[in-house]
């Protein structure tokens, strides 16, 4: 094994992060770092505030992991970063770091696309997390966050194939937007979580776009029209009187979509050996839980990493990156970010 380790950039959003990840997925250290205060004034992310805290926070980060990991740089084969899909200025901070840390190291570095990392994520393992031990390809992801929402068949490392995406908003999009119109602030998916708790998910009836079609596309754009026209409607004592179940009937909508999509990706699928929750929003509760009971009903595995692990991460990065070093690929100092994937990124 050339490379045993990397060291791995994430800056596409607005979490920086970085981590030490051994060939196996198993993580030596992360070190990260979110933004939220500094966006949340504005109800979403800044594409010149991330950028520009990013390249504040990155290098520390840096130092911060190798001290977690007790691991010298003479000690780090290699490097992935986050090159494709994201905001540009964001990993434009990522992969000039890496650039750089490539050449005053002299040590090769790789690009990764951030939606592999989320693929890969559920074979991240630490003292604190091992996968499902059952767990292999070929399996079926639930990738859903802030920008994405889609679900891949993933054959084998390297080989993804979009079953079905969003035509319009991303779940985590939508709970955000959300959160913003009932006054939760921002970032808003887990606080909308948390209040759904004790709400009753039947109060609103809510749309649920495109459930019915036998297609694995999904809307969330009709249903976060409707939101908005229901609370436009109340005054705003009663918005925060039914805050709960605001949060709760809305959150339903959303889970149902998402699980009904799952579920018939799996149907035309066929065999497969496992399914996958990835992304910031398979943090929510709701989802885990409903996913668990289904997959506990069929005879499923279901692989959810922990949270840390869910959410932008360094650690995801590091697993795809070692995997393709050790295949004998390298990026030039040409790399450039990219905002979207390269088009043999995913099979047809």
């Amino acid at each position: 094994m050339k490379y045993d380790k990397v060291l791995s950039i994430e800056t596409s959003c607005d979490d920086t992060s970085i981590a030490v990840v051994r060939h196996d997925g198993y993580v030596l250290a992360q070190s990260s770092a979110n933004q939220d205060l500094q966006h949340k004034d504005f109800g979403g992310i800044v594409p010149e505030i991330a950028g520009r805290n990013h390249s504040i926070q990155v290098l520390p980060l840096v130092q911060s992991c190798l001290e977690k990991a007790k691991l010298t740089w003479n000690e780090i084969p290699g490097i992935a970063v986050t090159n494709r899909p994201g905001l540009m200025g964001s990993l434009l901070v990522g992969v000039v770091t890496a650039k750089t840390l490539s050449l005053t190291k002299k040590i090769p570095y790789v690009g990764i696309n951030h939606l592999e990392g989320h693929l890969l994520a559920p074979f991240l393992k630490d003292d604190r997390h091992t996968p499902p031990e059952s767990f292999n390809y070929p399996y079926i992801a639930l990738a859903v966050s802030g920008g994405h929402s889609q679900i891949y068949l993933v054959k084998e490392f390297g080989q993804y194939q979009i079953l079905g995406k969003t035509i319009d908003d991303a779940a985590g999009e939508a709970f955000d937007k959300f959160a913003k119109m009932v006054g939760l602030g921002f970032p808003g998916g887990a606080v909308v979580d948390k209040m759904a708790k004790s709400g009753d998910i039947k109060k609103y009836d809510y749309p649920r776009p495109m459930i019915r079609e036998k297609t694995i596309n999904m809307s969330f754009s009709g249903l976060k029209a409707a939101a908005k026209r229901q609370i436009e409607k109340m005054p705003p004592e009663l918005i925060e009187q039914e805050c709960a179940n605001l949060c709760a009937s809305y959150q339903e909508a959303i889970v149902d979509v998402l699980m009904a999509k799952l579920k018939l990706a799996v149907k035309q699928v066929g065999k497969i050996n496992g399914v996958v929750l990835t992304g910031g929003v398979s943090a929510n509760s709701r989802l885990r839980a409903t996913a668990e009971a289904w997959a506990n009903e069929v005879g499923l595995t279901l692989a959810v990493p922990p949270i840390r692990y869910c959410t932008d991460n360094a650690a995801m990065i590091g697993y795809a990156g070692v995997k393709r070093l050790n295949l004998g690929e390298v990026s030039s100092q040409e790399l450039a970010p990219s905002p979207k994937v390269y088009p043999g990124d995913f099979l047809v």
